[in-house]
């Protein structure tokens, strides 16, 4: 009986560490979110911008309006500064 229940942990093992990363991976991501909205909402020039930030994988999507093409970019440069983006994808648009 014993054996039988050690074969069945062993063939769980490799699930639960995917299910691990994957929850590691959202745990991530959120804490990135958190991070640029952070840092947007510290510039005064962006702090009531309609700007959307999501995070996938460290990929970092952005959206929303802005006044201006340099806020805009603006927006990128900051959230490509915070550790553990992999890359920003931007679709602001400018008012």
């Amino acid at each position: 009986m014993a054996d039988k229940t050690e074969r069945a942990a062993d063939a769980m093992a490799p699930k639960m560490d995917r299910a691990a990363e994957k929850t590691g991976a959202v745990v991530a991501d959120s804490v990135i979110t958190t991070k640029v909205k952070a840092d947007i909402f510290k510039e005064p020039e962006l702090k009531s911008m309609a700007i959307h930030v999501e995070t996938e994988k460290g990929v970092v999507m952005l959206s929303g309006f802005v006044d201006s093409k340099a806020d805009a970019e603006k927006a990128v440069r900051l959230a490509k500064s915070v550790d553990g983006v992999t890359s920003v994808k931007s679709a602001i648009k400018v008012k």
